[in-house]
């Protein structure tokens, strides 16, 4: 196996990383306090005082209330001790600032998520329902909707509320997709026993199509399902188990047709007899890396008829958040993974494998963001 590269740094060696730490985290965290005007002084002075710091290149501060994370998180912050926002891991330095803002947020204390304006705001919008009208009527065998379900789960990935240029875009172009193994991945799951499992990513658009996605799973493979979520808000729009069943509740409430309605009574059943199962798991609000699971998700994994690893984060979690050589075989980069698996991601940062030999530099050549904005997707399978 090709040795493991170094992680990306948050430091002028990587401007993506750099960019996002000094400038788009800070205006997130100041972006919360206007989408939350009743937070009381204490709050809001908490959220500035945390985006100054990032902005400023300051050291971070550990956390300061012994909540249940805390010990955790103690002993990955450890090696990081006196490091500045700008010259340490970007994973790290990034799972860090959202943790914090559910410090300052005091959401062990309240429960409020401090993103749900914004998170609510896009289920207002009609592009999540024709998507999803559109996913539920997908026509064919059932492995050809297998393979469009797929397609659409990968590009509702687009829609990320904390990164703008990703869900500005719009029509998929053929040559958006750089790693196809949608046939391959639903054939697996047409020939092969066992529980499926989905690593949620983003709230809104996307959770709606992997929600299509499980349901066809659900009802014509007759398989149990695990949807794995975040523990607390995070990210902006990633998706929590209180968004999980507010979204199924809304779904039935019938406020969007009788189609949507149906969807979330059959996913209101599964989740009654335990087909369906959330599993929310500090694990994936933490920096630790994909070959790092504690034992419980290595035991949950284990056996599993496939593993579906949703968005950019997890497949940073995934390949180390490092720089492999683009032409690396994925199957490489996750050969340490206990199960069957494949990652779904829309690209808004650099780490990639798998491609083609010259697909990087040929890219490279007509769009230098190609990595980052999150124009392109990929479905990379290693199912052996």
């Amino acid at each position: 196996m090709t040795s493991r590269p170094p992680m990306i740094r948050t430091d002028n060696s990587n401007p993506f990383a750099n960019h996002t730490m000094h400038v788009r985290v800070p205006a997130t965290v100041r972006e919360i306090a206007a989408l939350n005007p009743d937070y009381p002084p204490a709050i809001r002075q908490a959220l500035e005082a945390l985006a100054a710091e990032m902005a400023n290149n300051q050291p971070m501060l550990r956390l300061d209330l012994p909540t249940p994370d805390y010990d955790d998180w103690q002993a990955v912050f450890a090696p990081h001790a006196g490091e500045t926002w700008q010259n340490t891991d970007w994973f790290f330095a990034e799972l860090f600032a959202y943790r914090r803002v559910i410090q300052a947020v005091r959401w062990w204390e309240t429960g409020r998520d401090p993103f749900a304006p914004k998170k609510l705001a896009e289920y207002t919008g009609e592009r999540p329902w024709k998507l999803l009208d559109q996913a539920l009527t997908a026509e064919g065998s059932l492995e050809e909707r297998l393979v469009a379900l797929l397609d659409f789960a990968l590009w509702g990935n687009r829609v990320d509320l904390s990164y703008a240029i990703a869900a500005s875009h719009g029509q998929v172009q053929d040559d958006d997709l750089l790693v196809d193994d949608r046939a391959a991945v639903a054939a697996h799951l047409l020939h092969s026993a066992g529980t499926v499992h989905l690593v949620a990513d983003n709230a809104g658009s996307e959770l709606l199509l992997d929600l299509a996605l499980l349901d066809l799973v659900l009802r014509e493979l007759s398989a149990n399902v695990i949807l794995h979520l975040k523990l607390h808000p995070t990210f902006v729009s990633d998706a929590t188990a209180e968004d999980t069943r507010w979204l199924i509740a809304h779904l039935q409430s019938g406020l969007r047709g009788e189609r949507a309605a149906q969807l979330g009574h059959r996913l209101a059943a599964a989740l009654a007899t335990g087909q369906l199962r959330l599993a929310p798991d500090g694990y994936w609000n933490s920096p630790r890396l994909l070959w790092d699971l504690p034992p419980r998700l290595t035991e949950t994994f284990t056996g599993a008829r496939l593993v579906l690893i949703k968005g950019d984060a997890n497949y940073r979690r995934l390949s180390g958040d490092a720089l492999w050589p683009p032409e690396t075989p994925f199957a490489e980069v996750a050969n340490y993974f206990p199960a069957p698996l494949v990652a779904l991601r829309s690209l808004k940062s650099d780490p990639i494998a798998g491609l083609a030999p010259g697909l990087a530099e040929r890219l490279a050549a007509v769009d230098p963001q190609w990595r980052t904005n999150g124009r392109r997707g990929i479905v990379q399978a290693r199912l052996g």
